[in-house]
């Protein structure tokens, strides 16, 4: 005698709700995505962005009317419509294209406080690497609409370090790899990037700094030589080398630790000393070797 197959059980909730079911739904109303038309969406006034250039527009514009807009964009109510947190450029190009709603996630100002808070307090975090924290910037950045000006503010971080930062996801996957595990550092990340375009080279530098466990400043005397037309990889290996047979000699003769430190053109020869008196001393010997 046949049993009637029992159904839905151990499915789980999945079991009670169609496979085209809107889980959107499912979600706070004020975290669900909404058609909303474009006439009731008005710019945020503390746009760090004034400027949108008319090609890039008329370009995003092709995109959304071939594709649609993939990326919701996040607005914030007001009595008579919405204010855009995010997503302006987006707007705009939606109305070039002639679209008549856009997709949004409708948020209040308290919540993208909050949301803005804890993501900085997670740049923050000690125990982020720097792809993990770029990914946190850019997302201030993109998603709330920061300048990068602004997020080094909040975060107590020159403008320079904020960009050096959000360039690290431009690193080769290897390189990526090595910096989530230690092996290398921001300096020589910044380094790599340097030659971005020149993929032989990166990775050789890459190849270099973990094989001969190469200082940052020597990743940076590779770069320099490469940039300053040096096409042999040997020969710009050589020139991160601070010594030569000569400057031991010159080392040797004047007792004191000489090196060589290079630049895109010429570089300079480095004589270190202790103290004046024992400066005095170098440049009496340097005058009568002249002599």
């Amino acid at each position: 005698m046949s049993q009637t197959p029992k159904r839905g059980l151990g499915r789980g909730f999945e079991a009670l709700i169609s496979e085209d079911f809107d889980k959107t739904l499912l979600l706070e109303k004020g975290e669900r995505i909404e058609n909303i038309p474009l006439e009731q969406l008005k710019p945020n006034p503390y746009q760090p962005r004034k400027n949108f250039e008319d090609n890039a527009l008329t370009e995003l514009a092709g995109s959304i009317k071939r594709h649609g807009i993939i990326q919701p964009l996040i607005v914030s109510p007001l009595e008579n419509g919405y204010y855009i947190i995010a997503g302006e450029r987006r707007w705009r190009a939606a109305k070039l294209s002639g679209l008549k709603t856009v997709p949004a996630v409708v948020r209040s100002t308290e919540k993208q406080e909050q949301l803005e808070v804890a993501l900085i307090e997670n740049v923050q975090r000690v125990d982020l690497n720097p792809l993990e924290q770029a990914a946190s910037i850019q997302t201030l950045h993109h998603q709330f609409s920061l300048s990068y000006e602004e997020i080094g503010k909040r975060l107590g971080k020159a403008l320079s370090t904020i960009q050096n930062i959000v360039r690290l996801p431009n690193l080769p996957p290897k390189a990526q790899q090595a910096l989530i595990d230690r092996k290398i550092g921001e300096g020589h990340a910044r380094a790599i990037l340097a030659l971005k375009g020149d993929e032989e080279r990166q990775t050789y530098l890459l190849q270099a700094i973990l094989k001969y466990g190469w200082s940052v400043r020597q990743a940076e005397r590779f770069v320099v030589s490469v940039k300053s037309g040096i096409k042999e990889i040997k020969e710009a290996h050589a020139r991160t080398d601070t010594e030569t047979p000569a400057t031991k000699r010159l080392s040797k003769h004047l007792g004191t630790p000489v090196h060589i430190r290079r630049m895109a053109k010429g570089g300079a020869l480095e004589i270190t000393f202790t103290n004046d008196e024992e400066l005095d001393q170098l440049i009496a010997l340097l005058i009568k070797l002249r002599k």
